[in-house]
């Protein structure tokens, strides 16, 4: 069966959405904020999120960017903002589709099925583990030692993009390009400030990483 976990704070369209969706064949996890959502993803085997934007403890665009941290699980806006703008922001978050209420069960259930069949299977965990420190995909957030370790936004996301690709090597270009734009795609400089950053806060030894390798000439490559 597949399982669809439902975010929305209005206890009567997500008693209604159980119901219904129970009804033809689904299993339903609901959530009647972010947090309780986030933590269900991670938890649960989820197929496919049906997500309002308006939350109570955080934005719906907030939980699409807590999901894509750490998986492409399918996610349909149900949301009752209407402007091209909103609908813009979310699929440019990552959301796969957007239904505006008031909306038909039909529909959704078109939507649901097309999400499903587009979706691959999904493998990927939140949590990426090693010896030193625990990288947290879904919060965006790392532990070494069990303690939180700050990071910058740009540290965070040269990182997140060694994580997700664990013993695979990524070319300094593709690092520049994704961090920092297309202009500095020559700006290996910026790479090694930024790697001995990270070594400095993650690495037992950062004059010699076993987690954040150096593939000389080359790029960059996360040994977990």
């Amino acid at each position: 069966m597949t399982t669809v976990l439902i975010v929305d704070d209005e206890p009567q369209i997500l008693r209604a959405l159980q119901i219904n969706l129970h009804a033809h064949g689904y299993t339903v996890v609901p959530a009647p904020n972010g947090t309780t959502a986030l933590a269900a993803a991670q938890t649960q085997a989820i197929d496919v999120v049906v997500l309002d934007l308006g939350l109570p403890d955080m934005d719906g665009l907030d939980v699409i960017a807590g999901l894509r941290g750490w998986t492409e699980v399918p996610i349909i806006v149900l949301s009752a903002r209407h402007a091209s703008h909103d609908k813009v922001e979310a699929l440019d978050a990552g959301a796969d589709d957007y239904v505006t209420k008031p909306f038909g069960l039909d529909e959704l259930l078109a939507r649901l099925r097309a999400a499903t069949r587009r979706a691959g299977p999904q493998t990927s965990e939140p949590l990426v583990e090693t010896a030193e420190f625990t990288v947290d995909l879904a919060n965006k957030s790392v532990l070494r030692g069990g303690t939180p370790v700050r990071m910058t936004p740009t540290e965070w996301n040269v990182l997140e993009l060694l994580v997700r690709n664990p013993g695979r090597l990524i070319s300094q270009q593709q690092i520049l390009t994704e961090v920092w734009g297309p202009a500095y795609a020559k700006e290996t400089h910026y790479l090694r400030v930024y790697m001995g950053q990270l070594r400095r806060k993650l690495e037992r030894d950062p004059a010699a990483p076993v987690h954040l390798l150096t593939e000389a000439g080359m790029g960059y490559r996360f040994a977990p």
